[in-house]
């Protein structure tokens, strides 16, 4: 696969140290030897014709510029170094990035693409295809088909997700919401049936909300058509969001965690759980709906604006 390697125009150490990394034929020579083989400096000097202590000068301003790396090997005479090519393309952006204009990545993630997950009976998993594993038992939720969940349910526990982030290293999270359609879990339906329900995010309780029900007096406006009147059929649509100022649920107040605590530049992902809490008032579970299932014909969504 393909390296390829980006600059902005406004990163300017950078983008001067690769102009002047390409601006010597010797070592544009030096990269096209580098193409297919890893050399050692001396393998290199010899094929230029050029003594070895001008190859290690012109190979420490590609190393510079990112464009090689030197190892250390064991020679017969001491150490040597071996050069590889680390960049098969490079762009440059001619154009500085307007901080003052929001871009947002987003991602959505199917209900059965859990990393980590603790349920416990009643609970199960469904696809467009039927049931996943057995209904009730707990090693269903790590069958490789789980994957194909749009659907699943537990009375108490979680499920966790990894979003990847795909925010530029550079940039600044000012804002970040999950959203998905989920209800209470009760065995067959409760419309009822209360359920503290919280989301974390990147370890940080970022709230509760008490669903008011496992809602299935009526049929769910996308519900396969085999899936059983007498269960749950839809869930509600709630957006956890992260601001400045705190986190809010629908558009209302609920916790003062702000984004600038949850750390979300730290690692290549955004780690989600939703459950209940071992001491919450209301241990009622959770059903949550991907696409084609509920009411709502969406995955669990994650958003970032930067």
């Amino acid at each position: 696969m393909a390296k390829i390697k980006e600059y902005r125009i406004d990163e300017v150490d950078a983008v001067c140290n690769l102009g002047k990394a390409l601006s010597s034929p010797v070592r544009l020579e030096i990269l096209q030897l580098l193409y297919r083989d890893s050399l050692i400096i001396g393998e290199i000097a010899k094929k230029l014709d050029i003594p070895a202590s001008s190859t290690a000068f012109h190979l420490k301003i590609l190393e510079q510029a990112g464009l090689v790396r030197m190892e250390e090997q064991p020679g017969t005479r001491g150490s040597t170094k071996l050069c590889t090519r680390k960049v098969d393309a490079l762009t440059i952006h001619t154009t500085k990035r307007n901080l003052d204009v929001k871009e947002v990545f987003s991602a959505e993630m199917p209900v059965g693409a859990y990393s980590s997950c603790e349920v416990s009976p009643t609970c199960g998993l469904y696809s467009e295809e039927g049931s996943i594993g057995i209904d009730d038992r707990e090693f269903s939720f790590y069958l490789p088909e789980r994957i194909r969940a749009g659907f699943l349910w537990t009375s108490s526990g979680y499920v966790e997700y990894k979003f990847a982030n795909g925010v530029p290293s550079e940039c600044k999270v000012d804002r970040l919401s999950i959203s998905m359609e989920l209800c209470s879990e009760a065995p067959g339906y409760r419309e009822d049936w209360k359920s503290d329900i919280t989301v974390w995010i990147n370890g940080i309780d970022c709230g509760t909300w008490t669903c008011p029900g496992d809602f299935g007096a009526r049929r769910g406006r996308l519900m396969p058509s085999d899936w059983p009147i007498g269960s749950t059929q839809y869930g509600m649509l709630k957006t956890w969001e992260v601001r400045k100022d705190g986190t809010y649920l629908n558009g209302e107040y609920i916790s003062d965690v702000s984004i600038d605590m949850l750390n979300v530049m730290e690692k290549p992902y955004v780690k989600v759980r939703i459950g209940n809490k071992e001491d919450a008032r209301y241990v009622g579970g959770f059903n949550l709906f991907g696409k084609h299932f509920g009411d709502y014909d969406q995955d669990i969504i994650l958003a970032m604006e930067y």
